[in-house]
């Protein structure tokens, strides 16, 4: 039976929800593709936006910040409250349409950012936008969803972000092979390539994610669940409570997820920092960002970025069948076991052509990430909470982060002896680790029930 088919073949999932077919599915997760484009502009530009700036190479991960910092506090913030909204576009809709119309103003500014601290800045802006619109978004989709289709859902969204930050990485490319000059910066020496790339990213941020909640109104609530929520007290206080009582309530499958996640982000960080700066030195011995050889370090970064992102979107859309028959921790294991031997050996590869092998291997891992930890999660956690646990999940995500941050510039210039081609040999060696910590973690289907 074909999965388009197999989506059909009922009416209603054992839980009573709806099954939605193919096409449903695609267009309530089309606005993951406005969010993730974002975010792609930020993992492959903002290393060399700060270094354009004048940002020292060991400093870097200071001004990452943003990022874990505003995940840490918003989102399990707009979980919760989500968690409790009532509204006329229901529950999730509102905080995932005002963080993409933020996010898209954050898009337009950050290409035209005169000075170091002005960039630093809009990240934060930029980051809190799309932590608003990440984890409400993540849980509609476990709201709308039948526990039956919650693989397909997840998966979908992580075919979704391949797909964007393929083109979010190549971008700047495709307009320079279209005609822009690659060496023609605006006043504050940043590439025109790069600014209109932020100007396509900030239409699709808002037009994708209005089409989503245009397209998939989210379901009514029951009348026991409306009373429970206008019952629930709305203080701020309440609100921390709230998510105090979900951490110590916390399902055995998301704690023994949490280790996990710590290896594989951390992993995840040091790459996205320090990939530009080590193919500069791998690929031409390049280390001033104001010489041609960085520029072309930096367009070749995002064309095998956009090569590992496309494979991840062909890789979401072949792990669906997967996902129905070997279940989401054994894909997730040997999908971190590619990432890591990837990232181990691209170092080593000093040809332009040869880069892409090893970034085979990190696409299908990054399809991986962005969907089969979240199909764990939401088959474990109450759907009641969905909102507040999708919002502490992602604290397994900046926790990591936070940590890099804090801690890579202290072992840098020793361990790692200055050179950003170290960073990415141990990424790799901790996504080997992460794929080990996975064999570990229940598969949580049912434990919401129970």
């Amino acid at each position: 039976m074909s999965l388009r088919a197999s989506l059909r073949s009922a009416v209603s999932g054992g839980d009573g929800k709806p099954l939605l077919s193919l096409r449903q599915i695609v267009n309530m997760n089309l606005g993951f593709f406005g969010i993730q484009f974002s975010f792609g502009l930020q993992q492959s530009n903002m290393s060399p936006i700060y270094k354009y700036l004048g940002a020292h190479d060991a400093t870097l991960p200071y001004l990452w910040l943003a990022g874990p910092v505003t995940g840490l506090i918003v989102q399990p913030l707009i979980g919760a409250l989500s968690d409790r909204t009532l509204s006329p576009l229901g529950r999730r809709t509102p905080y995932f349409l005002i963080g993409a119309l933020i996010a898209t103003l954050g898009l337009l500014a950050m290409p035209y950012s005169p000075a170091l601290w002005v960039a630093a800045g809009l990240l934060w802006i930029l980051d809190a936008a799309n932590n608003v619109t990440m984890e409400p978004y993540r849980a509609f989709v476990s709201d709308r969803l039948s526990r039956d289709q919650h693989a397909v859902g997840f998966l979908m969204q992580s075919a979704f972000t391949g797909l964007s930050q393929t083109l979010a990485y190549l971008m700047p490319s495709l307009l320079v092979l279209l005609g822009l000059h690659a060496g023609l910066v605006n006043a504050h020496g940043i590439p025109y390539a790069v600014v209109v790339a932020f100007l396509i990213g900030a239409v699709f941020s808002i037009g994708t994610v209005g089409w989503s909640a245009w397209t998939t109104p989210e379901l009514p609530l029951g009348a026991e669940e409306v009373a429970r929520i206008r019952a629930a007290p709305r203080s701020p206080g309440a609100t921390v409570r709230e998510i105090l009582d979900a951490v110590r309530e916390m399902p055995p499958t998301m704690r023994q997820l949490a280790l996990m996640m710590l290896f594989q982000w951390y992993a995840m960080f040091c790459y996205w920092e320090y990939i530009p700066l080590s193919l500069a030195r791998t690929l031409f011995g390049a280390a001033d960002p104001h010489s041609a050889d960085f520029t072309r370090a930096v367009l070749i970064n995002g064309q095998i970025g956009g090569f590992y992102n496309f494979l991840a979107f062909l890789a979401a859309l072949a792990m669906l069948p997967l996902a129905r028959r070997y279940g989401a921790r054994a894909l997730h294991v040997c999908s971190l076991l590619a990432g890591g031997v990837g990232l181990l050996t691209l170092p080593q590869v000093h040809s332009h052509a040869l880069l892409f092998v090893p970034m085979a291997g990190l696409g299908i891992a990054w399809a991986s990430m962005m969907g089969n930890p979240y199909a764990l999660l939401a088959d474990s956690v109450p759907p009641q909470r969905a909102g507040v646990y999708m919002g502490l999940f992602n604290v397994f995500i900046v926790v990591p982060m936070l940590l890099q941050i804090v801690t890579l510039p202290l072992y840098y210039g020793v361990l790692l002896r200055g050179n950003p081609e170290n960073v990415i040999r141990l990424a790799g060696a901790l996504l080997l680790a992460a794929a080990l910590l996975t064999l570990r973690v229940d598969r949580g289907r049912h434990a919401a029930a129970q």
